[in-house]
Order: structure tokens, then sequence, then C-alpha cells
């Protein structure tokens, strides 16, 4: 998983000709060994604790508000990221083998779900 760059400078540089200009970094580093951590570095250090090297991604969909993505991990395991990019809580259920988990994620939050 890679965010858009692993690390940059202030500047958000490096960058390739015609890519972003505005994109952090996973981390920025600046003179002085001053590294700040940026989202896209807890973005990929919460999704590599569950989709572990080795995982494919099986299915995603972008529900209104909802935009999410589902793994099988080598060991077999189900891995499902949720966000809800509302204003306010949503509601909605995971269905997988015939079970069904119902589900609700304030607004802004990010729900992972392993079976």
């Amino acid at each position: 998983m890679l965010e858009w760059n692993l690390a940059a400078d202030p500047q958000q540089n490096p960058h390739t000709p015609g890519g972003c200009t505005e994109c952090l970094g996973a981390v920025t580093l600046a003179p002085g060994d001053a590294v700040t951590r940026n989202p896209a570095y807890y973005i990929t250090a919460h999704a590599s604790k569950f989709v572990r090297p080795g995982s494919v991604r099986i299915a995603s969909t972008l529900p209104a508000g909802l935009p999410n993505v589902a793994f099988k991990t080598p060991a077999g395991r189900t891995v499902l990221v949720v966000l809800n990019e509302g204003a306010g809580p949503q509601a909605f259920a995971v269905r997988s083998q015939g079970r069904v988990l119902a589900a609700t994620l304030a607004a802004g939050a990010v729900g992972t779900y392993v079976w």
C-alpha cells in the first residue's frame, strides 16, 4: 500500500512532472532530522496491522459515503476496512457467508472488521 510518497520534504518533493504538488508523503522530513507523521503514515500503519503481506483484495464498493475494501489474508481471514465520509453517523450491514453484522460508524470514522 502506498499513498503518494513514503517521504517528502516540506515542499512535498520529490514528485514526478505533472504529479501532485500538494500531496503529503507518509512522513515529511525537514532539515535538522525533524520528522512529521502525516495522515498517510497512520493509514498505512493501521491497514498493515490487519492486511498482511500476501493479502489479496477480494472486493470493494462505493456506496454513498461509505467507501470500503475487503481483503483475504494468507491465513484465510477476511479484513474489511470501511470509511464514513459523511457528516453524521452511518449504519450499514456486512454480509458474508450467510451471516449479517449490523454496524454504525461515527462521522469521519474508519472501521476495520476481521473474521
